[in-house]
């Protein structure tokens, strides 16, 4: 059941995409399951992203160009080298003046030396004026070699913001292809999963009843709002099952996105997430499709509760997190759906050695329906799932997590159910 193998690529573009957060919008409303219309409004929508990725990495690396051409053309541009230049002249002048007039001095003090009685004085006074001129030349040099010391170093700041300004526009253009290729592969495997669903034709395996359900809901407590680097938090995720009817199997979703301050650099990698059951202390990894054990039934009313634990490597820098969570849910007679958006916590990651204090716990980002009335599911009766669901791999997230909760919201609704009407046997 490849429920959620695109809504994680997706998320990874928009979240450091903000013009993508602009052009996609939910692809149904009121909670009305569309058969067909939602598979392509969600590729639409995904088209839309692609072409707004590549709208942003073409402008972007046009940006990068134009600085590079600027760079180039500066000396002849630049009104601080045109400054430089004619200091240099100047110098060059003022250092000709001062040779001359040192050449004078030399020539005075001889002429003086060989006058007679009656030339010294006339000689004498010639040599005062030259040496004074010597001085005002010797004055005149340095005060133009100042000047160009003092050019030389204005034009040289311009060249290295012109070349720091260059590295930034790199950084951005390199970022614009990230986005550009996860929207692309998103796009992509949106299609794919398309074309795959078109295969199954009327023989009944493409499983059209797949619905948003708002009373499946899934709520984290104990997450920090502050993780400090290299160190692990433990945490829980209670699922509900709000409704009147059981499910019969209920997949649990967690997802964890970070980068560093910039909003720029994604530090995945850096941050793990495993469970434990209530049956079971041994912490097992995450899947890479994000999910975790199936609870197999989760009766009408009834809750079970996962145990999460965050690990954020000590070589992390300090930036921003997000943990996503949302549930699905299938039914042994075929029916299925799940929380029709994602929910996402965010926190903050502090350096390695840092000390926060107390910190509050990570708040959601939507208002969750009131559970208070449910009664909890004994722990026995949430069995760990037999295997990891099939996998294709999970996309890689790169940042503005400002702007996280509100991309999974966007592109929840519209997303998550273009994968989630697929062969009922798929899941196993």
């Amino acid at each position: 059941m490849k429920i959620r193998q695109i809504l994680a690529t997706a998320v990874a573009a928009a979240v450091t995409t903000p013009a993508l957060l602009l052009s996609v919008t939910p692809a149904f409303a009121d909670d009305k399951p569309a058969a067909q219309t939602q598979e392509k409004s969600s590729v639409a929508e995904l088209e839309k992203a692609a072409a707004a990725a590549q709208t942003a990495y073409d402008d972007a690396l046009a940006a990068e160009k134009a600085a590079v051409a600027a760079l180039r053309s500066l000396e002849e541009t630049s009104l601080l080298a045109k400054a430089a230049k004619e200091a240099k002249e100047a110098a060059t002048e003022a250092a000709t003046a001062k040779t001359a007039a040192d050449q004078a001095v030399v020539d005075a003090e001889e002429a003086l030396r060989t006058a007679t009685d009656e030339e010294k004085a006339a000689k004498a006074a010639a040599l005062a004026e030259a040496q004074a001129a010597a001085v005002v030349a010797d004055e005149a040099k340095t005060a133009a070699d100042a000047k160009v010391l003092e050019a030389d170093k204005a034009y040289t700041e311009e060249r290295i913001a012109a070349a720091r300004a260059i590295g930034e526009l790199q950084k951005a253009t390199e970022a614009a292809l990230a986005d550009k290729n996860a929207a692309d592969a998103a796009l992509a495997k949106a299609k794919e999963e398309e074309a795959e669903g078109g295969e199954d034709g009327g023989d009944g395996g493409e499983d059209e009843t797949c619905v948003p359900e708002a009373k499946l809901t899934t709520v984290v407590t104990g997450l920090p709002s502050t993780v400090v680097a290299g160190t692990k938090v433990n945490f829980k995720l209670r699922v509900t099952n709000g409704t009147d009817k059981t499910m019969d199997e209920v997949f649990p979703f967690v997802y964890a996105h970070a980068t560093d301050r910039s909003g720029l650099n994604d530090i995945d990698h850096l941050v793990h997430l495993q469970w434990s059951s209530a049956s079971s202390s041994k912490w097992k990894n995450v899947d890479n499709e994000n999910y975790i054990e199936k609870i197999s039934p989760l009766k009408a009313g009834a809750h079970a509760d996962i145990k999460l634990r965050l690990t954020v490597d000590a070589s992390a820098p300090a930036g921003n997190g997000v943990t996503f969570v949302a549930g699905d849910y299938w039914n042994d007679n075929g029916t299925c759906g799940g929380s029709p958006d994602l929910e996402g916590y965010e926190f903050m990651i502090a350096a390695a050695g840092s000390k926060p204090g107390k910190v509050d716990d990570a708040k959601p980002s939507t208002t969750k329906p009131n559970t208070s009335d449910l009664k909890p599911q004994s722990a026995g009766s949430a069995s760990p799932a037999g295997g990891s669901l099939a996998a294709t791999g999970s996309s890689d997230a790169n940042s503005q997590l400002a702007l996280a909760s509100g991309a999974a919201l966007a592109i929840g609704a519209g997303a998550m159910f273009v994968v989630r009407r697929r062969k009922a046997g798929s899941h196993a």
